[in-house]
């Protein structure tokens, strides 16, 4: 017995003590980071304070070449012409304060990649997103790759509106604008050419994993062909997801061809059904995703400029390449511009 109670003992003292080391090891590592981000970022920006706007000029280059060996020779390979060069680009983009708060999260890798993003509202976008949903290097790199940006529904609305979201953000803290897209990328489907919204729904469920790392982080499956009796009527939602950042149900409704204003009045019906009869008391009202196969920006900005639960996005069986999506962005952009201006033309009319 008297065994028993000294290994109970010593095996509760085991576990203190290692939460004590892991704590510890971890905060000395945030701190070695803070330290070589804000060093690095030091040099960089003396360097560009000691030579100010010759920092990219032929002389200016060759006086950072030159000091790079010096350093290499004293310090090594981590002061190479390249490492400096970049020393100099992140201290060009993030100043002090910004820096030091974004340290205690972010890597100087991180810091590295983000620099070199010339679009500073996507800058702005990457950095909010890494810090909120705590994305590797490797992450990052991913995202920028996939266009995430390009494809989020609030890359079409007007910069001050995008960094107004991305300002407020934080780790529980998102809009929808900010977790749903524009465009899905399902190629990992596997679809032939002809094929039913039931074909397309079995090949979600097949691949479930990848449709939920497509949707985003936060996703949890809930269920498929949701019942949704209403007046004798049974109806059937395709998909329902639960968001846990949003706190509140997504219904996905899956449609074959263009966007078709009839898709708007039906899942309202079910978003309503479903805040009445599945929305718990804590959870913010039921979101709605219609995916079609096919877009109509113009359709789906003058009927939902102004909406707030239903998100209605394209879905693509193929990976198209990169300037297909620039290209349906600038589009957006255009409409969202044109129907904004519209509006304020009517409104001073009305005044007049």
């Amino acid at each position: 017995m008297e065994t028993v109670n000294i290994n109970n003992k010593s095996n509760q003292l085991l576990q203190g003590i290692e939460h004590l080391i892991e704590q510890t090891g971890r905060q000395v590592a945030v701190y070695l980071n803070t330290t070589v981000s804000r060093l690095y970022w030091s040099i960089g920006n003396y360097i560009i304070t000691e030579i100010q706007y010759e920092a990219y000029s032929q002389y200016g280059l060759q006086i950072v070449a030159t000091l790079s060996q010096t350093l290499t020779e004293k310090y090594g390979k981590g002061y190479t012409y390249s490492a400096l060069r970049r020393m100099i680009r992140v201290a060009e983009t993030f100043d002090e304060q910004m820096l030091a708060t974004l340290s205690p999260t972010l890597s100087w890798s991180h810091f590295i990649e983000l620099a070199y993003i010339e679009n500073s509202t996507k800058r702005l976008f990457y950095q909010q997103m890494c810090v909120a949903e705590k994305w590797s290097l490797r992450t990052l790199r991913q995202k920028e790759d996939a266009m995430f940006f390009e494809r989020t529904a609030i890359a079409a609305k007007p910069e001050d509106e995008i960094i107004h979201a991305l300002q407020s953000i934080n780790n529980t803290n998102l809009t929808p604008d900010l977790v749903f897209k524009s465009t899905y990328i399902l190629d990992f489907l596997r679809l032939s050419d002809y094929y039913s919204e039931k074909d397309l729904e079995n090949a979600i469920l097949h691949n479930l994993e990848q449709f939920i790392m497509e949707l985003g982080q936060d996703f949890a499956f809930v269920e498929r062909q949701k019942r949704i009796p209403i007046d004798s009527v049974d109806y059937s939602l395709d998909l329902l997801f639960f968001h846990r950042k949003l706190n509140r149900l997504i219904a996905i409704d899956l449609k074959l061809g263009k966007f078709q204003p009839k898709y708007k009045g039906q899942m309202e019906l079910y978003l309503k059904y479903l805040q009445k009869h599945d929305q718990q008391p804590h959870e913010n009202s039921p979101v709605g995703l219609l995916l079609c196969s096919e877009g109509n920006t113009e359709h789906i900005e003058l009927l939902m400029l102004d909406e707030k639960n239903i998100k209605v996005a394209q879905y693509l069986t193929a990976l198209p390449d990169k300037q297909w999506f620039i290209d349906k962005l600038n589009r957006s952009i255009a409409i969202a511009q044109e129907n904004v201006a519209g509006k304020g033309k009517k409104s001073w009319q009305r005044k007049r």
